[in-house]
C-alpha cells in the first residue's frame, strides 16, 4: 500500500526543513497561516514566513525535526516529531505534533502541539 500524498507531502516538507532548504516554501500555499509555539499571532502569508526565516539574519538557533510517523488523510497530516533545537551552546530535546491543513497539494494551515510548551518558550525566549 502506498503512502497517502498528505503524509508524503509533510515528509518531503519536514526533510527540506532539516536541510535548510527554503524551497520547501514550495509546498505552501500563497496565503498559508502557520501558528508557531510561544507566538500569540500566527505568520500569515508566503512571503511573511519565507522573509522571516530566509531573509538577511539568519536564524541565532537549529532544530532538527526527526518525524517518528505521520498519519495523514484527504485535507489533513499529522506528524509526530521528537526535535533537537541548538543555540547559544545549549540543547533542547522536545516532541511535537505537528499539524497541517492541505489543499491542492499544499499545505494551508500548521499547528504545533508539544509535550512541554514552557521548556520552548523559555528556550528561545
Amino acid at each position: 500500500m502506498s503512502e497517502h500524498p498528505n503524509a508524503a507531502l509533510l515528509r518531503k516538507v519536514t526533510d527540506a526543513f532539516n536541510a535548510g532548504d527554503m524551497q520547501a516554501a514550495d509546498y505552501l500555499s500563497d496565503d498559508v497561516v502557520w501558528h508557531e509555539i510561544g507566538r500569540a499571532e500566527p505568520i500569515r502569508g508566503k512571503q511573511a514566513l519565507s522573509s522571516m526565516y530566509a531573509g538577511g539574519t539568519p536564524p541565532d538557533f537549529d532544530i532538527k525535526a526527526d518525524l517518528h510517523d505521520v498519519v495523514a488523510n484527504d485535507e489533513h497530516a499529522v506528524g509526530l516529531v521528537n526535535a533537537t533545537a541548538t543555540r547559544a551552546g545549549k540543547t533542547l530535546n522536545y516532541r511535537t505534533a505537528e499539524i497541517v491543513h492541505v489543499r491542492d497539494g499544499k499545505i494551508t494551515e500548521r499547528w504545533a502541539f508539544s509535550d512541554d510548551t514552557a521548556a520552548i518558550n523559555d528556550f528561545f525566549a
